[in-house]
């Protein structure tokens, strides 16, 4: 199954968890209206049913909503509810470190925003979750267990499966699972309070009839409550397993390593603590967990992981059952081991054009492949430490994305420099100059990678200071009246994550299910592609030719002064609203524009990825 696939399934998947969760909602009702039509003696009343339906549903909904709003930033709420503690990109723990190099390396390699790195320093057992409602959006979260006990294979198994989940669409369903649950046990709540408020009033009064009543109904709605969310956690349960083996597959996938991830199942399995979370949240969030949060427990009922040996099996069919005892790793722990032991090779010197197939090119959206780590790892090997350790500062995050736009053309770069002084101040004007040298040095496929280490520390920086930040980039790129595809895709990849996170935009839902709307904004993007690509315009013309063919639509070449970067913006904004299977009719046409003559140059790739991050169809570096 590929990411559009995954995405559409993720989205029936949600509409039939909303299906569920009315079915349930009506059986609940129904019950409740029973209870109290039974001890009204009002069966049959049609205004009483009605009432009854109104109030229990407002509960529910109420319930529902309060959770999802409060989940409403994203995994970093989730993160702080089970006691995480976010990794400092500085850290000097080994451990830390090496965490942290794996997850930037994974998401540098699958063109998505590097995530907030959590530590659950209370956790003693192996697991590791993420949460989010998007991939600019999302956390990885880590036990102390997984940093004691697993190597760098491992954990990066184990952080390869939390990504398939970011880059699949599973966590924003996690995040509606947890709504849901909510919302049917605030009954079961308000009937242990309704119980206790009873208890209280009969010791009080002699008059007992009414709370006895009072005790009959909030009985009656601590086991309605209750029932309802068996029946939702068997749902929960449905939806989950299942995706977890979908999970272990991707991770294999991505690392092309089964032993990894197959390595840390049997840790877990040979060490007394297993996978158990003991935060108080943890039942409420298990099933965004890498592993069952109850291994062992009697508590592990309805769980929401398929069983350890199965999965382990799946990897490595010659296991035998036998898990030796898990002992914690040596103190000094090697930077890399197993596969990974050799260093990075250096990285190579790009052609001006790479060999290209429009088939393989569109399979990459939203995945990854041993290639794309690799080059990853290179690339921020070649990203001077000091300058990437800026990157993840709030402060010093914000001059590193002020330098990256300072054109190295003297005359240009000093009307920046006059522009950025302007908006924000001579202290981050010096700040921006003091990177330029090491930002200049920088190999072009360097630039974009090191912007988006800037996201996570440009999240923790003020509403007010984030709008400042945001006048300063247009400030910057307007200021010698061009914008550069750079400048453009820079913007379409920050920008856009953290307008979201700001809440200055909202996270796009499908409007569009064919592909006929659409036909003018994709002719415009579609001939930007060609221009940009192609030397002449009978090759342009060719190019937009048999990406239109691709669609099996008719549409013509737009002039050049129609396809400005603007106006490509606008085009973008109106094909982000299209369903999964939309966009991937799309994404094949963009790929067969700009692979159209067999290769696809640096600018071409650029523009590729600055549209696929609008569409939120991350796409891994060209390799």
């Amino acid at each position: 199954m590929d990411f559009f696939q995954h995405q559409d399934a993720a989205r029936r998947r949600t509409a039939w968890l909303v299906f569920l969760f009315v079915l349930a909602v009506v059986g609940i009702v129904l019950a409740v209206y029973a209870v109290i039509a039974a001890l009204m003696d009002r069966l049959g009343d049609l205004p009483l049913l009605a009432a009854v339906s109104a109030a229990t549903a407002t509960v529910i909904a109420a319930g529902s909503l309060y959770r999802m709003a409060q989940l409403q930033a994203g995994g970093q709420t989730i993160a702080l509810e089970l006691g995480g503690r976010r990794v400092d990109p500085r850290t000097t723990d080994l451990a830390e470190r090496r965490l942290l190099n794996v997850v930037e390396e994974m998401a540098l390699a699958s063109g998505t925003p590097v995530p907030p790195v959590y530590v659950l320093d209370a956790e003693p057992g192996i697991n590791a979750f993420a949460a989010g409602h998007d991939p600019a959006s999302a956390v990885i979260g880590v036990s102390r267990g997984a940093l004691m006990y697993l190597s760098r294979d491992e954990l990066q198994g184990v952080v390869a499966h939390e990504f398939s989940h970011i880059l699949n669409g599973d966590m924003r369903l996690n995040l509606r699972l947890v709504g849901v649950l909510h919302g049917i046990l605030l009954l079961a709540i308000i009937g242990y309070y309704l119980v206790r408020a009873a208890g209280r009033s009969a010791s009080r009064s002699s008059k007992k009839g009414g709370a006895g009543a009072l005790v009959l109904v909030g009985l009656a709605l601590l086991v309605i409550g209750y029932v309802g969310v068996f029946f939702a956690k068997l749902i929960r349960c449905a939806v989950s397993r299942q995706r977890e083996y979908l999970a272990d597959a991707s991770a294999v996938q991505f690392t092309r390593y089964p032993a990894g991830i197959a390595g840390a199942l049997k840790k877990i399995g040979g060490l007394e603590e297993q996978s158990r979370i003991r935060d108080a949240h943890a039942e409420e969030l298990s099933h965004l967990f890498f592993a069952d949060a109850f291994a062992g427990s009697l508590l592990n009922w309805l769980a929401t992981h398929p069983p350890l040996m199965e999965r382990i099996r799946r990897l490595d069919p010659s296991f035998d059952g036998t898990f030796p005892r898990t002992l914690p790793l040596p103190a000094e722990v090697p930077a890399r081991e197993g596969p990974a032991a050799a260093a990075p090779a250096p990285l190579a010197v790009r052609p001006a054009r790479i060999a290209a197939v429009p088939e393989t090119l569109a399979g990459q959206a939203g995945t990854l492949a041993p290639a794309h780590l690799a080059f990853a790892a290179a690339l921020k090997d070649q990203i001077p430490q000091p300058l990437w350790d800026a990157a993840a500062e709030p402060y010093a995050a914000q001059a590193v994305v002020y330098s990256l736009l300072l054109d190295a053309q003297p005359a240009v770069r000093q009307r920046r420099l006059d522009a950025l002084r302007a908006a924000v101040g001579e202290s981050y004007c010096q700040q921006a100059c003091r990177w330029l040298s090491e930002v200049d040095a920088l190999p072009a496929e360097a630039r974009l990678p090191l912007a988006q280490q800037a996201v996570p520390a440009l999240k923790q920086i003020a509403p007010s200071q984030y709008a400042e930040f945001r006048r300063a980039v247009e400030a910057l790129v307007r200021a010698d009246g061009r914008l550069e595809l750079f400048e453009y895709a820079l913007q379409a990849v920050v920008l856009r994550a953290l307008d979201l996170h700001f809440g200055l935009a909202k996270p796009s839902r499908p409007r569009y299910y064919g592909l006929g709307r659409l036909l003018d904004p994709l002719a415009t993007v579609l001939s930007a592609l060609a221009y940009v690509g192609q030397r002449t315009p009978e090759q342009a013309q060719q190019a937009f030719e048999l990406a239109a063919a691709r669609t099996r639509r008719t549409m013509a070449l737009r002039p050049k002064d129609q396809c400005t970067l603007g106006q490509l913006d606008a085009a973008l904004a109106q094909l982000r609203l299209a369903a999964p299977k939309v966009k991937r009719q799309i994404l094949e046409a963009c790929v067969a524009c700009v692979a159209a003559d067999g290769t696809v140059t640096r600018r071409e790739g650029e523009l590729l990825r600055a549209i696929t991050a609008t569409l939120d169809c991350p796409m891994p570096p060209l390799v």
